[in-house]
């Protein structure tokens, strides 16, 4: 799904509303970036942690954060340069891209901790541009923010990959190409356990492990994984998803920046997953289960293993299907 932004002429014979709000809020939900097996490709939305973004049209022609909040450890670090801003720059790309005459000015709710692999920069920059898409004359069509959504996410990350903005935009699983997301589908019996523990672990860090280059052998095992992958999403099929879901090339570097993860896969596969691996740039994980109550169960099991290497965390127990950002008001 991809979608190109409308010319001049375009953008002037669409329905403009008569009084587009000065402001709004919208949320964007939390991610599983990779999935494993699918390196800044894949992704899905997660319930149960957000970041909220409220916009105000502005007559300067520019972008302000006026303040970033929330109980998240180190929220009030986060810079307040736009520019320097996954959310900030969302919005300087979109009114430049679009040549608006006005600006927005931003304010941020921080929900996702910081360095969690859940999503919080990409969820930060997704919930900015619901929100101020809301107050144009003429909003974009949902896949015309993607592009906007990349030049955001590239501000904390370093590069261009859209496997956490693209499902917090659609919904649930996606595939995320430079210039397209593909929503992929995913059985309603199909929930995700994610376990943050009290750790942080920078993305840049987490890539930086993944510089080495990898046997061509490996990669073709790799491949193999992720279209058994592919193929059960497509036929909802439980057996071929456990076949898949086994990271060989990422999982294996990043597994010692994360005190407990062998431990906490470990505890998952006990309890009847599907396949775990580590959420995004970690230190969060994940595992996939055929019913709730085997993801119920075994968040629990998963928690005690992170307690076990010292470390509090909490779960999400989530529908794979997760939600999209949306406006609030």
């Amino acid at each position: 799904m991809s979608a190109a932004l409308p010319s001049a002429d375009e953008a002037d014979a669409m329905p403009a509303q008569h009084a587009p709000p000065q402001q709004a809020r919208a949320f964007a939900p939390g991610s599983v970036g990779n999935i494993g097996v699918g390196f800044d490709v894949l992704g899905h939305s997660i319930d149960g942690v957000r970041d909220v973004a409220t916009v105000r049209r502005i007559d300067e022609p520019s972008v302000r954060i006026r303040a970033i909040r929330g109980a998240v450890p180190g929220a009030d670090a986060l810079p307040l340069e736009a520019a320097r801003n996954t959310a900030g720059q969302a919005l300087i790309s979109l009114r430049e891209k679009l040549g608006l005459a006005h600006g927005f000015e931003l304010e941020l709710d921080k929900g996702i901790p910081l360095g969690s692999g859940l999503g919080g920069s990409a969820a930060s920059c997704v919930a900015a541009l619901v929100a101020a898409n809301a107050v144009l004359a003429r909003p974009l069509p949902r896949e015309a923010l993607y592009e906007f959504a990349l030049d955001g996410e590239s501000v904390s990350s370093g590069s261009r990959h859209g496997d956490n903005v693209a499902p917090m935009l659609l919904g649930g699983v996606v595939m995320a190409t430079a210039t397209r997301m593909i929503p992929l589908a995913a059985p309603d019996w199909l929930y995700a356990v994610v376990v943050h523990p009290d750790q942080v672990l920078e993305t840049r860090r987490a890539r930086a492990v993944l510089a080495e280059p990898y046997p061509l052998a490996q990669v073709v095992k790799q491949s193999a994984h992720l279209a058994l992958f592919l193929t059960g999403l497509q036929r909802g099929d439980a057996g071929l998803l456990r076949e898949g879901l086994v990271d060989l090339l990422v999982e294996p570097r990043r597994a010692p920046l994360i005190p407990g993860f062998a431990e906490v896969k470990a505890a998952a596969l006990d309890h009847a997953a599907l396949g775990a691996s580590i959420s995004g740039a970690g230190p969060s994980c994940f595992a996939w289960f055929a019913s709730p109550a085997d993801a119920a169960a075994a968040a629990i099991a998963m928690r005690q293993a992170f307690a076990q290497a010292g470390f509090d965390s909490r779960a999400y127990v989530t529908p794979v299907a997760g939600p999209r950002a949306e406006v609030l008001d």
